[in-house]
């Protein structure tokens, strides 16, 4: 039995009402996922090599103050600048670096994915995570805010300056690839300068000189034998050679030699010096330009979770509340010729940075 006209009609009447209204929902969702896709589209091509962060760092200026954010330039070097984004008086931060290493690589996209460089270290969290601060403005949310630091590629000069930034932020969110999960842990870095020196001569009479690039190799041979640490949750130290230099032609004995080293370390970075030191010895010199411990992270209850064994700028942003670390995208993209980030990663990121903030705003409370 064919129910009566008026109720016929009702019905219709609401169908059509929630067929409009989910047109809009899914008009407003494409138009949002169409920005958040323009935003990392922008900032990819803005080439910001660490040292050359000035272009992309004036875009974000405008485009946050735009948006309606109290926006804070701290110098960091010549036309380098740190920039701190707030709304009210922040207890909840995201944050993530605005540099990228070399080369540069065009940006393209397929259905799929966003390329180029930057695209998911860090151009794509930075879109992401304006995009999540944009929504918690947009639904009256106070009390947090944006952190972009220089300089995180190459010696973090950029996040030891931002943790002088008087704040009373209790929780940062700092954006790495973690694939959108929650990393428990990250290992520590040390990077280190092992240099050579010899004696030159002619290469026809090699007796008469001392190679620096044979001292150098033997050096690291031993290195690459060390029994190196591991721990339980981080694993494994590891050791990259990373650069090799000498000489100055093939028919001179050479009689300097570098290279340079990183260690990911999972303890205490005076643990891999002594290794060095015992092994080594007066053979080579040693120059320390960058160190930082492993660090625990805070979890939360119903986010996935990994441990990674990069560094971050974390170990540096000690003043800036507990720190949670996750991300769109793979670091297995990250730094080479194919980088790239997943179009639904960067969605899916953004509701997990609003989701998590709201949460931890609330804590604050």
């Amino acid at each position: 039995m064919r129910p009566p006209v008026a109720s016929r009609k009702k019905r219709v009447t609401k169908n059509a009402c929630f067929q409009a209204l989910h047109r809009v929902f899914c008009c407003n969702r494409r138009e949002a996922h169409t920005e958040l896709f323009d935003l990392t589209t922008a900032l990819i091509k803005l080439d910001s090599p660490t040292g050359s962060e000035q272009r992309v760092t004036r875009f974000l200026r405008d485009y946050l103050e735009a948006a309606g954010f109290a926006v804070q330039l701290q110098e960091v070097g010549e036309a380098r600048s740190n920039i701190y984004a707030q709304i009210g008086e922040p207890r909840v931060v995201f944050s993530t670096h605005t540099d990228t290493v070399l080369p540069n690589l065009p940006f393209h996209e397929d259905d799929e994915f966003i390329y180029g460089r930057g695209a998911c270290d860090a151009k794509g969290i930075i879109a992401v995570q304006i995009k999540a601060a944009e929504e918690l403005l947009a639904t009256g949310a106070r009390n947090f805010g944006l952190l972009f630091v220089v300089g995180e590629e190459r010696g973090s000069d950029g996040a030891r300056a931002a943790n002088a930034i008087p704040n009373r932020c209790r929780f940062l969110i700092n954006g790495e690839p973690t694939e959108n999960k929650l990393a428990l842990g990250s290992k520590g870095a040390l990077r280190v300068e092992v240099a050579t020196t010899g004696r030159a001569a002619h290469s026809a009479y090699p007796q008469q000189g001392e190679s620096a690039i044979l001292k150098l190799l033997d050096v690291l041979n031993d290195v690459r034998g060390l029994a190196l640490p591991s721990h339980h949750l981080l694993g494994e130290t590891t050791c990259n050679i990373g650069t090799i230099s000498g000489g100055i032609q093939a028919n001179v004995i050479p009689d300097a030699a570098k290279t340079e080293l990183m260690f990911r370390t999972v303890t205490e970075t005076s643990v891999i010096k002594n290794l060095l030191t015992e092994i080594i010895g007066s053979r080579a010199t040693l120059h320390y330009t960058f160190e930082c411990v492993p660090v625990f992270l805070e979890a939360l209850e119903g986010f996935e979770t990994t441990v990674v064994a990069y560094t971050t700028d974390i170990p540096l942003l000690t003043n800036w509340g507990r720190p949670l670390l996750l991300g769109p995208g793979s670091i297995l993209d990250a730094h080479t010729p194919h980088e790239r980030i997943a179009k639904k990663e960067l969605e899916r990121a953004t509701e997990i940075y609003f989701a998590m903030a709201n949460r931890l705003l609330q804590l604050c409370l």
